[in-house]
């Protein structure tokens, strides 16, 4: 007995939700065409990754001393602690804040190496606004980059010996009090570093959480159609390769209409 022909347009299979119906020429090319972007944005991110970025791995894990090294410029290594030692006869220090110079942070017996943090901006004698790297603990992670987060001088002199530092957590100043050195200033080769690193540290940064953005949205659409799962990557790594290219160069990151700065405290 001849079986009946299948209708070769289309294919149902109800138990597990795939349905196939045949496709317009048009919607045919726009299809490839996305997918074509998709899989370009994902070889760019791929490519992005294997450049060596000093400081930040491929889950996006930032140390504050690389950072505040690529943001600032300033040209020190080794542990937050020795920054203030190493910077003696090789840049210019004081207690006053400037946009551009690097906190340092003493150590303390929870903070035994220290931290630096980069000043980015200075709002009054007292209370300046930093860019740092592995601060607060946000979404259960280390190792996050906050940008210009609050930070105030408790000293009783006002002389930037101890301060508080906002902690993202609690969404307010932390409790604790930290001693710190004072700030190490930019010289004019820190300044021409910083005009090329400090941007890719952050574009990198951008990237790395879009990256995590676009695969929970994937994640999220498993029970969607196979093509609804593929236009929906190719919208999200539309915006990893407009990163890419900012970071490289190119036009300007897109905004995030969900990243708002953080208002003083």
């Amino acid at each position: 007995m001849r079986r009946p022909e299948r209708d070769k347009h289309s294919f149902h299979q109800s138990s597990v939700g795939l349905s196939l119906h045949p496709v317009t020429r048009g919607s045919a090319h726009s299809m490839t065409k996305r997918t074509r972007t998709l899989l370009g944005s994902l070889a760019a991110a791929a490519m992005i990754s294997l450049v060596p970025m000093s400081g930040a791995n491929a889950d996006g894990y930032w140390q504050c001393v690389p950072f505040a090294r690529l943001m600032s410029g300033i040209q020190i290594f080794g542990d937050a602690r020795t920054w203030w030692s190493q910077a003696a006869g090789k840049y210019d220090t004081g207690s006053a804040p400037k946009i551009g110079s690097v906190l340092s942070f003493k150590p303390t017996a929870r903070m035994n190496l220290g931290h630096v943090a980069f000043v980015s901006q200075v709002l009054t004698d007292r209370v300046i606004q930093v860019t740092h790297a592995n601060w607060s603990v946000i979404e259960g992670d280390r190792g996050q980059i906050e940008k210009d987060v609050t930070v105030v001088d408790v000293s009783p002199n006002g002389d930037w010996t101890q301060v508080k530092v906002w902690y993202d957590p609690i969404r307010d100043l932390g409790t604790t009090v930290y001693p710190t050195n004072g700030f190490i200033y930019q010289d004019a080769q820190a300044m021409k570093i910083a005009m090329a690193t400090s941007k890719i540290a952050m574009a990198q940064n951008a990237v790395v959480s879009a990256a995590k953005s676009a695969a929970n949205q994937v994640a999220a659409s498993v029970r969607a159609s196979p093509l609804d799962i593929i236009t929906q990557a190719a919208d999200s790594t539309d915006r990893i390769a407009a990163l890419i290219e900012a970071a490289t160069g190119g036009a300007s990151p897109p905004s995030d209409p969900n990243n708002k700065p953080t208002a003083p405290r």
